[in-house]
C-alpha cells in the first residue's frame, strides 16, 4: 500500500468512524442496561416483587464529535440502598440494618468487556 492509498483509506475511516462508534456504544448500552436488569432479577440482586424497580432502568446514549457516551442509570428513590444497603435512620425517623444486594457492581466488568470488544468491531468495520 502506498502512502497516498494510506492516506485516503483513513480519510474515508475519519469520515466513518463517529457513526461506527456510536454505534457500538448503543448496543454496548443496551447490553449493560440488560445485564443490570437480570442481576436486579433475585439474588444476589435484589428480589423482583412488581418488577416496577427493574423497568425503571434506562439509557441514553448521546453523540460527540467521532464518538458517543452512554449513560446507565435509574430514578428510583431505592436503587443506591438496594446496590449499597443502608445502616440507620432515615429522613422519617425509621431505623433499618439493610444489606446490599448488589446488581451494578457486578455488570461493570461484562459492560467494559462489551466496549472493548464493540470498539475492536468499530475500527474494523471503518478500516475495511
Amino acid at each position: 500500500m502506498t502512502p497516498d492509498e494510506l492516506a485516503d483509506r483513513l480519510d474515508r475511516a475519519a469520515v466513518r468512524i463517529g457513526p461506527a462508534v456510536q454505534r457500538a456504544v448503543r448496543h454496548t448500552g443496551e447490553l449493560g442496561r440488560a445485564r443490570i436488569r437480570g442481576n436486579a432479577s433475585g439474588r444476589p440482586g435484589p428480589n423482583v416483587i412488581t418488577g416496577a424497580y427493574r423497568n425503571s432502568w434506562e439509557t441514553n446514549t448521546r453523540r460527540l464529535p467521532y464518538g458517543a457516551m452512554c449513560t446507565i442509570g435509574t430514578n428510583a428513590p431505592q436503587g443506591r440502598r438496594l446496590e449499597f444497603g443502608f445502616v440507620g435512620p432515615d429522613s422519617l425517623g425509621r431505623v433499618y440494618n439493610q444489606p446490599p444486594f448488589p446488581h451494578v457492581g457486578p455488570a461493570i466488568g461484562y459492560i467494559g468487556a462489551t466496549l472493548t470488544m464493540e470498539m475492536r468491531y468499530a475500527v474494523a468495520e471503518v478500516l475495511r
